[in-house]
């Protein structure tokens, strides 16, 4: 598929959300109550030109610096604007100069709105496959978010490896995007309103998660899922008998993750200071933690929590001096949230 079809239709075919045909890449869920007075400061017009599948904002921001891949209109940067505070940053990338103009038209507007002295966001235009061409310092940054951006990348590959270079040792990508059951054939995959609508460049997920360790990212964490419902018949005829899902992944760059998830005998203990997370963390599908709660772990998880910016919220118990095997529970599961088979939290089970 080529780019500049990508481009045309974001640019050109489509005007708002209400122009998609298919609600793949419109419908993020329901806005989390912690972010809806934050969506309430984002300008009306960048608003309406959004195009999301999911909620690419992690929690713990304050003071970050984010690189949003694929940022469109600019609502999700100028709402992880707020998050990070005056002294963090926000970078937006984006290859759409439509878009791009929307998202750059209200940079003063939001300062304004958001009562900062200097704005805190920035636009760039350029290609996700590229981002070593925009200048960016490599180890730069703290979060990559991207939402429902990357399955319209024809070098999907070249994307998480550039995220990968670009986060600090620690740093995490935590993404939103569209994910299918299985491979698809090449002509769904050359159909330009199927692509534009986020359904032709889906990844089969079991070749997301070897391409994501591929990229440097070891041990892929599954945070939600939900299906896709394609209501277009015509779109639907074309796609036979494939299943769609909005999925949200975060991955982290740590030095020592294992291709297992294994027993050290470790545990972990979360101090209800996140503030949008005051009763339970979710790290993922698998990890609620509840507060004050002694939480067995595995070593990735155990990594995941003390070797990034989570580290301040949680107490850890035990080491990495004894291995006990396998940690229990371990192994394969569904990927996906499915009406029959809901994916799961909770417990001290690893993924």
């Amino acid at each position: 598929m080529n780019l500049e079809v990508v481009k045309d239709y974001y640019g050109k075919v489509l005007k708002s959300s209400k122009d998609l045909k298919t609600s793949a890449c419109c419908d993020g869920g329901s806005v989390p109550a912690h972010l809806e007075a934050l969506l309430a400061n984002v300008h009306e017009e960048v608003r309406a030109k959004y195009y999301g599948c999911g909620i690419a904002i992690p929690s713990a921001l304050s003071g970050c610096r984010v690189l949003d891949l694929g940022s469109g209109s600019g609502r999700d940067a100028y709402l992880i604007a707020q998050l990070v505070g005056q002294e963090g940053e926000v970078v937006g990338v984006d290859m759409t100069d439509e878009q791009l103009r929307t998202a750059e038209s209200h940079i003063d507007w939001h300062r304004r709105q958001f009562a900062y002295a200097r704005p805190n966001v920035r636009f760039l235009k350029g290609y996700l496959e590229k981002l070593d061409e925009l200048g960016l310092a490599p180890a730069s940054f703290d979060v990559v978010v991207s939402n429902c951006v990357i399955n319209l990348c024809v070098d999907k590959l070249a994307v998480l490896r550039g995220a990968f270079d670009l986060l600090k040792p620690g740093g995490e990508l935590y993404f939103a995007d569209v994910y299918c059951d299985r491979r698809l054939s090449d002509s769904v995959r050359a159909d330009p309103v199927l692509y534009g609508e986020c359904l032709g460049g889906a990844l089969y997920w079991n070749d997301f998660l070897p391409m994501a360790k591929q990229a440097g990212f070891l041990d892929p964490r599954l945070v939600t899922s939900r299906p896709i419902d394609i209501e277009n018949e015509a779109m639907r005829a074309k796609l036979g008998q494939a299943k769609f899902f909005s999925a949200t992944y975060r991955l982290f760059k740590l030095d020592g993750l294992e291709t297992a998830c294994e027993d050290y005998g470790q545990a972990v203990i979360y101090k209800g200071t996140i503030a949008d997370q005051p009763d339970a963390f979710e790290l993922d599908g698998h990890h609620l933690i509840e507060r004050g709660k002694v939480f067995p772990v595995c070593g990735n998880t155990w990594r995941m929590l003390a070797d990034t910016r989570f580290r301040p919220h949680f107490e850890f118990v035990g080491d990495f001096a004894t291995h006990y095997g396998i940690f229990p529970g371990c192994g394969t599961s569904i990927p996906f949230a499915t009406a029959s088979a809901p994916a799961k939290s909770g417990g001290g089970g690893c993924c």
